[in-house]
């Protein structure tokens, strides 16, 4: 019999990635005042900690990631699967370089990926939460990664580092556990929504609430998924993604077949895409995790605690900051950027900030652009410098 040959991984990648499941016990009080007596957290590891645990890199995801960031999991083909969503950044020889970096992405509280969310069973009940699953806040989650840090015997992370919903929770954990945080990656992100943003989640929202196959957040009973207004709301959303300019370079105007055929269906290529993304969204993510995640991106204002002074809010800060925003990327734009920087520069924290030309738009921060890479990557390596870990790496 002859043996099936292990895959082969590209170069620079991971490998093979495990998730690893945290249950914790301990009650959790949410910012919403509901407290959850237990939950689980599904997490995923690259890169080995070292003996003094001072390389470890927290990874937080955006608005639909979880704990799969980079590599492969086990009976994928590497030649056919995608890899996770951060491959571009995460590996040896990579920006977070794994040979040097001890790297943690874990799937957020309210998540359908693992950790407790709506589609888990509420033990009250023995049926999925549902709707009944209370709102948590990135607040929440700071707090659920810091226990994960506690069990993982990581005292301070060499850096935590998250584009767009995720570079909100980089902020808060500035704010909130300031001593155990050293470096602060902060992409393409905001202090807090402003109204438009918030509207498109609003749209984005009643598109699931308003699907028939809804029934108010219970679909798991009826054996049903709100499929119609997944896809809307993730269409929404995937336009505010992207530029006008990549829009216009990916698509054009060009239809799907020569000629006009005068109706409805999906004439242009943009409309078939859209669809496309729409449709395979809706069958791998779960509504009611939507609706909870559209709604912590609404929630977020650090400052309101702190008289809506943005730069008094950073004054217990005690990390170094990188921020970096993308020329085109509407939805949180350049000026929400420079907004935290001048804060910060006002807080007199030390930051760096960079913005990078980019033509894709808010997506920009999980793309391979080069100037972003090399920006990203030196300050990463500097880190690593300055924690002795560039002696780690030579000597293993």
């Amino acid at each position: 019999m002859s043996e099936v040959a292990p895959p082969v991984y590209p170069a620079g990648s991971v490998g093979l990635a495990t998730p690893q499941r945290l249950h914790v016990d301990t009650p959790l009080l949410l910012a919403c005042g509901r407290t959850l007596q237990g939950y689980d957290i599904v997490y995923e590891t690259y890169g080995t900690l070292n003996a003094d645990a001072s390389n470890a890199v927290l990874i937080c995801h955006a608005l639909s990631g979880h704990h799969h960031a980079a590599g492969y999991h086990a009976g994928e083909d590497p030649a056919k699967a995608k890899p996770g969503w951060w491959d571009t950044a995460i590996g040896p020889g990579k920006v977070i370089d794994t040979n040097r970096y001890f790297v943690v992405a874990s799937n957020n509280l309210g998540g359908c990926h693992g950790s407790t969310g709506p589609s888990s069973l509420n033990p009250e009940t023995g049926r999925p939460w549902g709707p009944d699953f209370p709102i948590v806040a990135v607040r929440d989650w700071v707090k659920v990664q810091a226990r994960l840090a506690d069990h993982l015997g990581v005292a301070q992370w060499a850096a935590v580092v998250g584009g767009s919903l995720g570079g909100m929770q980089v902020l808060r954990w500035s704010i909130d556990f300031p001593e155990r945080i050293a470096n602060a990656v902060v992409i393409a992100s905001a202090p807090k929504l402003t109204a438009q943003n918030i509207a498109f989640n609003e749209v984005a929202r009643q598109a699931i609430l308003r699907d028939p196959d809804f029934h108010g957040g219970h679909y798991y009973a009826h054996g049903v998924v709100p499929e119609r207004g997944l896809t809307l709301a993730r269409m929404v959303g995937h336009i505010t993604y992207l530029s006008d300019d990549a829009m216009h370079q990916k698509f054009g105007r060009d239809l799907r077949s020569e000629k006009y055929s005068y109706g409805f269906d999906a004439e242009f290529q943009v409309e078939s895409y859209l669809r496309y993304q729409g449709e395979s969204f809706s069958k791998r993510f779960d509504a009611n995790t939507y609706l909870l995640m559209t709604r912590v991106l609404d929630y977020f204002d650090p400052a309101r605690d702190f008289g809506h002074d943005l730069a008094k809010t950073f004054e217990q800060a005690r990390c170094r900051f990188l921020v970096i925003s993308f020329s085109t990327d509407w939805r949180f734009s350049p000026e929400r950027s420079r907004e935290i920087v001048d804060a910060l520069v006002q807080a007199d924290k030390p930051v760096s900030y960079a913005e990078v030309d980019a033509p894709q738009g808010h997506d920009s921060f999980l793309l391979d652009n080069p100037r972003y890479l090399a920006i990203f990557g030196a300050y990463m390596k500097r880190v690593a410098e300055e924690r002795g870990l560039a002696e780690v790496h030579d000597a293993a």
